[in-house]
């Protein structure tokens, strides 16, 4: 009998050595890595993050595993739902380039608590979350667009399979092993589209991918089966969530390559807004610009991304960080687009709402990708401002410089365990594979008692 995708799958990952990861990934991970700590440590102080450690920590159970930001511990489990959400909690994590899925929240999450619980090293830690991530990027690939069309959101869709790989690895299962892990993960794949109002929708998302992929591995680990067939059966993934299913792209060079592409948001916002973004700052800086005296705004979005994120009127910090006309209204009055433009000064703020409704969205299929941009700005002397852009700050052909990550995971981070302690870490992810235990990493960003 032919081997299923799952199984190849398993085998693949069991197999998988810190040799066979090139030197381009582990630094695009660690990257991850140091994102996901700042991310994660603005958003235990949010009111969604406090919410989730707060269950976290009433569910109970063994207190075992950290929460980042807190001094407590509690459930692996438990843990890695709450820091999953933490770390969706204020629309910095990081993005992939196809679905625009986020990496960090469930698959770091997951391998975090897996590697505290058992007492990983930094490099199996290291080896683990590669691993989930490809399985993340690889299953994203066979499903989108199709699964994000029909309202799925690929984040915790694909995100729970990563998760339960990352933690599979790191509890050191078999391949049969961990073919249950990604059958009991599927059983429990989940998340929706619909999330783009006034409530904290959104930010649970990762969560239950955390959650549940971490809970399929234990599972598995000990003697809970799960089908092979998750994916391709008639009942299947392959079949439930999406209209078209490509097997041969979950498969495509695999072992040969690891398609684990990591662009990371220097806005606050969804990512396909920070175009929009990216054209506002570069209007702002062209002669004649002046934001008192603007006539009219129009966007132009290719026809993939054209009908998200339109709230001309938000009313909350969560509806203004998925508003494009809101982000392209405070980057063209401050010149940014970070936490504290989201807040509710600026949100009543007059001019900033004179703006935001301003902004009018057309579509435009002859743009080259899903998320480029072309922005005109009219000001009242009748002189006519544009900008267009196709790869935002941040992605894979403008990136992020590793200064300017840890400038952003400081920006973060400071306020909440100070500045001398997320040094320490980000030093500790540089020297990721060399830690002895991945206790190290963790104790920078955990309040000491």
């Amino acid at each position: 009998m032919p081997q299923t995708i799952t199984t190849k799958l398993s085998e693949h990952f069991v197999g998988l050595s810190y040799q066979d990861i090139p030197t381009s990934v582990v630094d695009s991970v660690k990257k991850l890595v140091l994102d996901f700590l700042g991310v994660s440590l603005a958003g235990s102080r949010t009111e969604s993050g406090r919410i989730a450690q707060t269950f976290a920590l009433e569910m109970g159970g063994s207190p075992q595993v950290s929460l980042i930001g807190r001094k407590e511990k509690t459930g692996i489990v438990h843990a890695a739902f709450a820091n999953a959400i933490c770390a969706h909690s204020v629309e910095l994590d990081d993005v992939d380039e196809l679905a625009l899925f986020h990496f960090g929240p469930p698959i770091v999450s997951a391998a975090l608590a897996t590697a505290e619980m058992v007492g990983a090293s930094g490099k199996e830690f290291l080896i683990a979350v590669v691993a989930g991530c490809e399985m993340m990027a690889r299953l994203s690939r066979g499903c989108n667009p199709s699964l994000r069309d029909r309202g799925f959101h690929t984040t915790p869709v694909c995100g729970a399979f990563g998760a339960a790989v990352a933690s599979s690895k790191l509890l050191r299962l078999s391949s049969r092993e961990m073919v249950s892990a990604l059958g009991l993960a599927g059983a429990q794949a989940s998340g929706l589209m619909e999330m783009y109002d006034d409530s904290m929708q959104k930010r649970v998302n990762p969560g239950p991918a955390a959650r549940n992929g971490v809970t399929a591995a234990l599972l598995a680990r000990s003697g809970f089966t799960g089908t092979d067939r998750i994916l391709e059966g008639e009942r299947g993934f392959g079949k439930a969530f999406c209209d078209e299913f490509w097997p041969e792209k979950v498969l495509e060079n695999l072992g040969e390559e690891i398609p684990v592409n990591i662009e990371f948001k220097p806005y606050a916002c969804a990512r396909p807004i920070h175009n929009a973004i990216d054209c506002a700052l570069s209007i702002r800086q062209q002669p004649g610009f002046d934001s008192t005296r603007i006539k009219a705004i129009r966007v132009w979005r290719h026809p993939a991304w054209a009908k998200y994120h339109m709230n001309n009127s938000p009313h909350s910090f969560h509806e203004a960080q998925v508003s494009l006309p809101y982000s392209v209204a405070v980057a063209l009055l401050e010149g940014n687009a970070l936490l504290q433009q989201y807040g509710e000064d600026r949100l009543n703020s007059e001019q900033v709402q004179r703006l935001t409704k301003m902004v009018e969205v057309l579509e435009d299929p002859s743009l080259p990708r899903g998320v480029s941009c072309r922005m005109e700005v009219t000001m009242e002397s009748g002189l006519f401002l544009s900008a267009q852009v196709d790869y935002p700050k941040g992605s894979l052909k403008n990136p992020m410089t590793h200064e300017e990550l840890e400038e952003k995971a400081h920006l973060l981070g400071d306020e909440v365990v100070g500045k001398a302690a997320l040094s320490e870490a980000i030093a500790k992810v540089g020297d990721l594979e060399h830690l002895c235990s991945v206790v190290e990493l963790l104790k920078p960003v955990c309040l000491r008692s």
